[in-house]
């Protein structure tokens, strides 16, 4: 059975989570609005490429919060995310299953890739898409009949696109994500993106999604090109 996860709820204006959502631990859950901004760093490598995230409201300007490397050899299919001190909080790998239309990413806790660490699990929610859809599953839904968690919008890596982050199929809003398109970017081979995490949601979590995204929609043979035209957020769904 496929999972379900499509919102038929009239769009809600943001708002706090009703509890903490704290998927990977609760002191990644701050009560206040986090900003971050995450970049994918140019690579000549096969590892998928590294990534930076900054907190805006961080007063040590520019210093990285949290950093994401793949591992060498994995052929893009294998990341791990660490703290400021270099410690690994996750380790997000993709399934690699021949002639399978779906991209599935299994996020494990530390730098384990054992099942009894799994922590959840992202795939979209169908395999033709007009505009981004894709669910995450914790790992006691092991039916994934219904989706935790649900990303929505529309997300290019042509140009820019934006997608909001929602608790289920509910009208929940936890977060939203914009990518930045400017022309130094494309110059320095660079990708940013501007996001907003709600209070009390786990914003380790939020940035494994982001990061997670880039992948789904980069692959031709996976995922259709996103054209500007067909933008949608939470403010114009």
């Amino acid at each position: 059975m496929g999972a379900t996860c499509s919102r038929d709820h009239p769009p809600a204006l943001p708002s706090s989570a009703p509890a903490p959502v704290a998927v990977v631990s609760p002191q990644f859950c701050a009560p206040r609005t986090v900003p971050l901004t995450v970049t994918k760093m140019p690579t000549m490598t096969f590892n998928g490429g590294d990534f930076t995230v900054t907190d805006d409201d961080d007063d040590d300007d520019g210093a990285a919060v949290l950093r994401v490397e793949g591992v060498w050899f994995s052929a893009g299919s294998c990341r791990v995310l660490h703290d400021a001190a270099g410690r690994p909080i996750l380790t997000m790998e993709r399934e690699r299953k021949l002639f399978s239309m779906h991209r599935t990413w299994k996020v494990f806790r530390g730098d384990s890739t054992s099942s009894r660490d799994l922590l959840f699990t992202v795939k979209k929610t169908s395999i033709f898409q007009l505009k981004t859809s894709v669910g995450a599953f914790l790992a006691e839904n092991t039916s994934e009949e219904a989706c935790d968690f649900m990303i929505e919008g529309s997300y290019c890596f042509d140009f820019e696109g934006s997608c909001a982050f929602y608790h289920g199929n509910s009208n929940t809003m936890i977060a939203q994500m914009k990518r930045e398109f400017s022309m130094l970017n494309v110059l320095l081979g660079k990708d940013t993106y501007s996001v907003t995490v709600f209070p009390n949601v786990d914003y380790v979590f939020i940035t494994a999604l982001v990061v997670i995204l880039d992948d789904i929609d980069r692959n031709p043979l996976l995922h259709r090109r996103s054209y500007r035209s067909a933008r949608t957020g939470h403010s114009h769904r």
